[in-house]
């Protein structure tokens, strides 16, 4: 299929291999990729005015629960490698919006908490976010986006399960 490039003041034309012949449309795979990526790009545009990535908003929520958590809880709740984990989470020091301590149930760990400053970040994003996600209720409907995160949620007790 060859459709025109929206917005390229031109006629200029390019294969669409989303659609073509089956092509990558039909995999689950690419499409909950490309879900994610639509998602996060509006999470992210949402996260700017306080300068936070979506990577970073999900450590800050992780830890919102208060407990502190391991790298290696951290990592898990957060899906991201423990490389990146860690440069995220020191820029996250840096700005003093967690810190480093000893995990609560095993002192020779190490744990992180979100500082007072990151509850007050949190505070801040709230309203930005609660906006991200009418606007997802509103294009895709409220009972749609709940079956859908039932849907998921189902999909990843299985596969992991």
């Amino acid at each position: 299929m060859v459709t025109a490039v929206p917005g390229s003041g031109r006629d200029a034309r390019r294969s669409d291999v989303r659609t073509s012949g089956g092509g990558l449309g039909s995999s689950l795979a690419y499409l909950l990729s490309r879900a994610e990526r639509s998602v996060n790009r509006a999470l992210a545009a949402a996260l700017a005015s306080e300068d936070v990535s979506v990577e970073q908003w999900r450590i800050l929520q992780a830890l919102a629960d208060g407990r502190g958590h391991t790298m290696g809880d951290l990592a898990e709740a957060a899906l991201m490698p423990h490389p990146t984990l860690t440069k995220a989470v020191d820029r996250l020091v840096e700005r003093a919006v967690v810190y480093r301590g000893h995990d609560p149930a095993d002192r020779r760990k190490v744990a992180v908490f979100l500082a007072d400053r990151g509850s007050d970040l949190l505070g801040r994003l709230e309203a930005g976010i609660a906006e991200h996600h009418r606007a997802i209720l509103a294009s895709y409907g409220t009972v749609r986006t709940e079956q859908l995160m039932q849907d998921l949620e189902l999909l990843v007790r299985e596969l992991e399960g």
